[in-house]
């Protein structure tokens, strides 16, 4: 029997009432040296369990290679210390997550296969699915609750309902799970509709719901559905994620609170999504592609009950009094905001080009026509193409098909424009100087689809590029590996305008670290790093205006920045401060 079992009016675990009151808090959005703290919070507020999704494209970026269970991936340990805190955990497993990361979370070197049938019982995919699992849950095993450990539930798919309606497919996850040895409560959740309900639900798998407000209703809509199974609402929606160009958006803590206190007064069980945000590092962001594609910012600060820097923000306070009128409240004081770096100038006075380094960046495949950024093995970041041009003078560039997902365009060096598949620009207008002139493209994979059908959908040049309806052929297709900015050779950039793009190197000193934020005024678009660690995207478009540094970060003594700058500048210097900036706010 597993430790955690359920009634019509609630859960027991080993035997006695339990109620479920959790947080989500993602392992791999959160420096591994801050777990611990963000645990200790979670216990603080009131909260017996926290969430976490698990990553299948980080943890299996390559199908033959091991699995990865070290640093921002290092899962075990994340357990042990949710267990030491004496916090229960609910692991989400997928394989599809959502959660707003890089491509759902499904690894692209199966999402790139076109013949394979995504999220469905498709024996390709299915079987990509238990060789994951065959390697994954013998690391996980010793942390369930059967083996004394604190995970209690585990999640089958995510969401599934909104997607498709392939029951043999939940049926063959939750067959996986068992036949690899997990005794624990088994879940599935989808939003508070009855075809949603229908379609994401199986027979012996406790259903929970997903919604962020209309209490009574939705709960009365699980009920209905499955009167046998206690009231869960695996995701309580207390904030929202952000999208470049739009609001940061909020939600106000009063409001959050009431609907959290009418969850708990009907006896129902929660998680609230997200207890603590954290951060996109790097490339992780995700995004969304209903009619337009919009990527999410770097900040998952979500307006999460713990800010993204860690701090007990308004609803921690606020959850922490309503957690209290239900169930027991440690007595011990509410954490205090963590120290800030003093505001700090960083000089960046290192340059160094981005398309005359390219060839030292990685190396290019030569090709006809250009191929995609999936062909060449670049799953993130960027790539650069190369071809010349036959002729001069004034003419239309046509790229069939468009770009995944920015691309900036440069005549013999010179910016001439830039296509966003946000756009769906597929043509550009240019003057080329003389025949023979070089022409190459930047393009950004800006965050691959987490929600829908166009999971996997491919990035960098989608087709033939034609000029003046004559395709060009002859292409230089180079991926751009970014794992060591700080290794380039910087020059001083002395006096002379900044080449675009370019990369751009500081260094500043630090008296005893601790969290801070960069701000980039003056600066457009690019990537940032400290000390080779990849703080994320900066785009001057909005709304997130600074990134956070987490303290373990930086050292004391002197630190590096190093920025990609795409679009070029006239400032000089970057700012650390210690206040963070998420744009404009629209409260939902």
């Amino acid at each position: 029997m597993p430790a955690l079992t359920t009634t019509s009016d609630g859960f027991l675990l080993h035997g006695e009432p339990f109620r479920i009151i959790s947080g989500a808090l993602h392992y791999f959005r959160v420096h591994p040296a801050l777990w611990s703290d963000r645990l200790r919070k979670a216990r603080l507020m009131g909260l017996n369990t926290v969430e976490t999704y698990i990553p299948w494209n980080h943890h299996q970026p390559d199908p033959e290679g091991p699995l990865v269970l070290d640093g921002f991936l290092d899962l075990p340990r994340f357990l042990r210390l949710a267990g030491d805190e004496g916090l229960r955990v609910l692991l989400r497993p997928g394989p599809f997550i959502c959660a707003e990361w890089d491509g759902g979370g499904l690894p692209d070197w199966l999402t790139s296969d076109p013949d394979i049938r995504l999220r469905t019982s498709d024996p390709r995919f299915t079987g990509a699915v238990d060789r994951y699992l065959d390697v994954l849950l013998p690391a996980l095993r010793p942390h369930m609750a059967a083996a004394g450990g604190p995970v209690i539930a585990v999640q089958v798919e995510n969401e599934y309902g909104a997607y498709g309606d392939d029951s043999a497919y939940l049926k063959h996850l939750a067959d996986a799970f068992r036949s690899r040895g997990v005794e624990e409560l088994l879940f599935t959740c989808d939003q508070g509709d009855p075809g949603h309900l229908a379609s994401g639900s199986l027979p012996g798998v406790l259903v929970a719901g997903t919604f962020g407000s209309r209490v009574e209703q939705s709960l009365a809509r699980l009920r209905e559905h499955r009167p046998e199974d206690p009231l869960f609402c695996a995701e309580f929606w207390i904030g929202w994620f952000d999208h470049w160009g739009g609001p940061h958006h909020v939600r106000d803590a009063a409001d959050a609170a009431a609907d959290l206190d009418r969850l708990l007064s009907a006896g129902a069980s929660v998680n609230i999504y997200m207890f603590h945000g954290g951060t996109n590092f790097g490339f992780a962001n995700g995004t969304n592609h209903k009619h337009a594609y919009t990527p999410t910012v770097t900040s998952y600060d979500y307006d999460a009950a713990l800010t993204e820097c860690g701090d007990p923000g308004p609803k921690y306070h606020a959850f922490r009094e309503v957690i209290a009128r239900h169930a027991t409240v440690p007595d011990e004081p509410a954490p205090a905001p963590s120290p800030k770096l003093p505001p700090t100038p960083v000089e960046l006075s290192g340059r160094a080009p981005l398309l005359q380094l390219a060839g030292p960046l990685g190396p290019g495949v030569r090709t006809d026509a250009p191929v995609t950024m999936d062909e060449l093995g670049q799953r993130t970041g960027y790539a650069l193409y190369r071809t010349t041009l036959p002729a001069g003078g004034d003419g239309l560039l046509h790229f069939a098909h468009g770009v995944g997902d920015r691309a900036q365009v440069f005549v013999d060096g010179a910016p001439v424009g830039v296509l966003e598949s946000e756009r769906h620009d597929e043509s550009l207008p240019v003057r080329v100087p003389r025949p023979g002139a070089r022409l190459e493209v930047l393009v950004e994979n800006m965050g691959g689809v987490n929600y829908g059908p166009r999971i996997g959908a491919p990035k960098g040049l989608l087709g033939p590029v034609s000029f003046n309806g004559s395709d060009l052929t002859g292409w230089d297709c180079r991926p751009l590996p970014l794992d060591d900015p700080g290794a380039l050779p910087f020059a001083p950039a002395g006096g002379t305008p900044a080449t675009v793009p370019a990369f751009h190197r500081g260094t500043f000193d630090v008296g005893t670290p601790a969290d801070t934020f960069l701000s980039l005024p003056g600066w457009s678009k690019g990537q940032a790093w400290i000390n080779g660690f990849p703080l994320g995207r900066y785009w001057n478009r909005g709304p997130q205006r600074t990134l956070y540094v987490p303290a373990p970060v930086l050292r004391a003594g002197s630190n590096e920045l190093v920025l990609l700058e795409l679009h070029g500048t006239t400032a000089t210097r970057a700012l650390l401060t210690d206040t963070p900036g998420l744009g404009p706010e629209n409260t939902w």
